[in-house]
């Protein structure tokens, strides 16, 4: 795979992205989210994103803490090593080309989503504290992922700059197909303007109103369990698992596709391959 093919790939991705069309309903969802949310009071608007953004730092802070995230870290240093062996930092693996880095990251990838199609299945099980911690547990795993591949890319997550990046990668990758075009152009963007590589200077907000349609899929996803976790084969609810499994697999799929893209081109960039 050579670099203009990994270019073609993010390019035709894009353009797929650009061209999605909302159905009716998607539409109507919009609307309904927008109306919804105009009749609450700003400032009790405020303090609900506010306390989510934080949420979010939080979980950065744990992640970045655990001896789960140190071995993931240890891990990429190890297989960038097999590629060149004086890499002994995370910024080191910017030395190597987009094709090895994006072997690498595709191990990490392929272990996040398999983790997240456990971790639905198990959901699946129609279980109340499963069912009631699933959505918190797929942020930490998909932000996880996220962080990750940026990792494999060689950004330091602890620095300011790339934790706000990631956050901002994982928001984005997290909305509906039809917003995904203008957050990619957001991002990249603001990644072209960038002159303190260290220091974050841009807007701080994560989260907003159009952040909602996944949990709202993933409360739906719940009544779905909920309805037929009692269809039993062999003792097992396999309808209420393939659906936990199912839709968890595919949320951290489109997530790490969209990651994955970006740092690809985020790393073409700094090479002036773009």
């Amino acid at each position: 795979m050579t670099k203009q093919r990994v270019l073609k790939g993010i390019e035709t991705w894009r353009e797929h992205q650009s061209s999605y069309q909302a159905n009716d309903f998607e539409m109507m969802y919009d609307d309904w989210i927008r109306e919804s949310f105009s009749r609450i009071n700003p400032d009790i608007k405020q303090k609900f994103f506010s306390k989510l953004d934080g949420w979010l730092f939080h979980t950065h802070a744990f992640l970045q803490g655990s001896a789960f995230q140190n071995d993931a870290r240890e891990r990429i240093l190890t297989v960038g090593r097999i590629f060149q062996s004086d890499i002994t930092h995370i910024e080191d693996m910017k030395q190597l080309d987009v094709n090895k880095l994006t072997y690498i990251a595709d191990q990490q990838v392929a272990r996040g989503r398999l983790y997240s199609f456990a971790q639905g299945g198990l959901t699946g099980t129609g279980g109340w504290l499963l069912l009631g911690i699933d959505f918190p547990l797929m942020t930490i795993l998909n932000l996880r992922a996220v962080q990750l591949i940026g990792l494999t890319f060689g950004h330091e997550m602890n620095h300011p700059y790339e934790m706000m990046i990631s956050f901002k990668v994982f928001h984005a990758s997290m909305l509906p197909k039809r917003l995904q075009a203008a957050a990619w152009d957001q991002l990249i963007e603001e990644v072209k303007l960038t002159q303190h590589p260290y220091v974050y200077e841009g807007d701080d907000k994560l989260t907003d109103e159009t952040w909602f349609e996944q949990p709202m899929k993933q409360a739906f996803k719940s009544l779905f369990i909920l309805m037929f976790k009692r269809k039993l084969t062999q003792g097992i609810p396999l309808i209420s698992v393939a659906v936990g499994a199912y839709s968890n697999y595919q949320l951290t799929k489109q997530m790490t596709e969209f990651a994955m893209k970006f740092y690809q081109y985020r790393h073409l960039l700094s090479e002036k391959e773009v």
